[in-house]
């Protein structure tokens, strides 16, 4: 049964979530040190010089910009990132609960989507510009594979609210039953948060894309936000298919960390061993290849209810 989480989990929560995506970027930046040959300890450090530059650098003024669309971007992503993960139930608590939970977590993913869009238009670049459009057309490459990835977990479930479908594996997690649908939900996470392998939004082709002209506390926000979804969407994985906090021995809540951190660890590991991929041969396999793995799923898992 999972009840309304008390005020302090609801004040940890944030800080929770910031503290993992700051662990996911110390590991990504360490990777990345190792590839190179670089000094670990220098890697270590490179969230703390990243903060501190952003806290101190001047902010860009360009011609023409959508002030507004531009700078606010980086906060409309954060609290989408934020909201996510409190729909996220940790143990036998949930932040923000309803009947159609699942239904606002895609519907953040949306809210995402624009953010960003706005960080590549409202800067009146070239480079941010078709970073933002790059990102629109990765999202029409992944989301209908992610939608029916999310719907096979609220068939097996019977309901569109995330609580339900933790108390549906309470015999059998769902990764056992829809595994290509565990897989392909995996495989959205980076690319709702445009991050490796899925960062052509952000590629260094483009000059940094959508992070080409943000700069000072802008930049931070904007790539602290792109952090918080990613663990955000990662940790929705655990309830939606690897049983939430059910395990032997710690407690339900202990468990959602584990698991949500094996999760990230496997998306941060991956991502550094694979190259960024191109959209256009992804959509060609997540439409192609994906999708309809998923709607084979999604009938499995309907035929299993019904039986």
């Amino acid at each position: 049964m999972v009840e309304l989480a008390p005020w302090w989990l609801t004040v940890l929560l944030p800080a929770g979530v910031l503290a993992m995506a700051w662990g996911t970027a110390t590991v990504d930046a360490v990777l990345r040190a190792r590839a190179a040959g670089a000094p670990v300890a220098a890697a270590v450090a490179a969230p703390w010089r990243a903060v501190v530059l952003g806290l101190v650098q001047q902010r860009r003024r360009i011609v023409g910009a959508d002030v507004l669309l531009w700078r606010a971007a980086g906060l409309v992503l954060l609290v989408a990132g934020v909201l996510a993960a409190a729909l996220v139930p940790v143990g036998g608590a949930v932040v923000l609960d309803g009947g159609v939970s699942l239904v606002w977590f895609n519907a953040l993913e949306v809210v995402a989507w624009v953010a960003v869009w706005s960080a590549g238009w409202g800067s009146n670049s070239v480079f941010a510009l078709v970073g933002g459009y790059r990102f629109v057309a990765q999202g029409v490459a992944y989301e209908l594979p992610h939608m029916f990835a999310l719907t096979c977990a609220a068939v097996g479930a019977g309901s569109l609210r995330i609580a339900d479908i933790v108390a549906a594996q309470q015999d059998r997690w769902f990764v056992l039953i829809m595994p290509v649908a565990f897989v392909v939900y995996l495989l959205s996470v980076p690319a709702m948060a445009f991050t490796r392998p899925f960062d052509a939004p952000a590629g260094t082709d483009l000059a940094g894309g959508v992070f080409a002209e943000v700069s000072g506390p802008d930049g931070l926000l904007l790539r602290v936000a792109r952090r918080v979804l990613f663990v955000a969407a990662a940790a929705m994985a655990v309830p939606l298919f690897l049983g939430g906090g059910a395990g032997p021995w710690l407690p339900g809540w202990l468990w959602t960390l584990v698991k949500t951190i094996a999760v990230l660890a496997v998306l941060v590991r991956l991502g550094r061993r694979w190259p960024t991929i191109r959209m256009s041969r992804y959509m060609e396999v997540a439409w192609l290849v994906l999708l309809p793995l998923t709607l084979v799923q999604a009938l499995m898992v309907s035929l299993l209810v019904l039986r």
